[in-house]
């Protein structure tokens, strides 16, 4: 039996509007769509894993309202435990504000909201949920102190910790050393190495993060897929050519399903692969957790790519 996985984050809804570039600062574009998705960072990995077969369990607090009751809906239909999300009735469920292009790209704004408030005691509370997981995913859309008490109780409990650094915060650096696997996307890897605006290669700037504590550093590249560096080893693992309609959530994606893969026994090369192939389906779809795919269609495409 697969090792069960636990994530400790943010709950938001997605409220969605397209439009055909991004607005200069002071222009007003008229849109062409609008939609409320479920998502939210933490959300978002345990959606991931849960389509993908994994057993998860989520912790993280919402509102006591409509969108909050709407992201535990989500979560239920993939297959997620949701006994660790408390309602907060003392503030909303957290939202993000994003703008699509042509293109697929995004511009978010988050307000917390109930995110705000996971606190380390509520940590300490569903230590049962976190300490008995095989695998812990942790983000940054909740307080700094409170990842930092899942950390430590994963790692006290013997769990494979992934840190994702988003969004980007330096003194994320803190927490580094309670890190199995780190995966920044670029503009994070630059923050969390506290050298943006340089032109230092990625590799360079992960063996940075490793001489700070982290055992392993992930860069995910976007469509250029994704770089391993951890110890001796180095991997790259390239994007899969696809046309993209939405990217929203395609690096959560990419961390669900290397968690479940890794949590399934694969090795962290046949999880990065997998891995890659998971967001790649993502981004094909609009919607956070309404385009994720589930596992025979990414071993679909795993498939097809390796026959190549």
């Amino acid at each position: 039996m697969s090792a069960g996985i636990a994530v400790v984050g943010s709950l938001n809804a997605d409220l969605v509007v397209r439009v055909p570039s991004f607005p200069a600062p002071g222009e007003t574009l008229t849109g062409s769509g609008f939609a409320v998705f479920p998502g939210g960072k933490g959300a978002n990995q345990a959606c991931a894993a849960g389509r993908l077969g994994a057993r998860v369990e989520m912790v993280g607090r919402v509102g006591d309202d409509g969108h909050g009751r709407l992201l535990e809906r989500s979560l239920v239909a993939a297959g997620v435990g949701t006994a660790g999300i408390l309602r907060d009735a003392s503030a909303a469920t957290g939202i993000a504000l994003i703008t699509l292009d042509a293109s697929g790209q995004n511009q978010i704004v988050v307000v917390p909201g109930a995110n705000a408030r996971l606190s380390p005691a509520d940590v300490e509370a569903a230590a049962a949920r976190i300490g008995s997981a095989g695998f812990v995913l942790l983000q940054l859309e909740v307080p700094l102190e409170t990842v930092a008490a899942a950390a430590r109780l994963a790692r006290r409990a013997g769990a494979v910790v992934i840190l994702d650094p988003a969004p980007a915060r330096p003194e994320a650096r803190s927490l580094l050393h309670l890190a199995d696997y780190v995966t920044p996307n670029e503009t994070e890897l630059r923050c969390l190495a506290g050298d943006e605006g340089s032109d230092a290669p990625p590799p360079q700037l992960a063996r940075e993060l490793l001489a700070s504590g982290a055992r392993h550093v992930v860069t995910k590249l976007g469509a250029h897929g994704a770089r391993l560096v951890g110890g001796e080893a180095e991997r790259v693992w390239p994007g899969i050519p696809v046309t993209a309609v939405d990217t929203t959530a395609a690096g959560d994606v990419w961390n669900g399903a290397f968690a479940t893969a890794l949590a399934a026994g694969e090795d962290p090369d046949r999880a990065g692969r997998f891995a890659n192939a998971a967001a790649a389906l993502s981004v094909t779809r609009p919607g956070a957790q309404p385009g994720m795919p589930g596992r025979s269609e990414v071993e679909e495409l795993l498939q097809r790519e390796e026959g190549r």
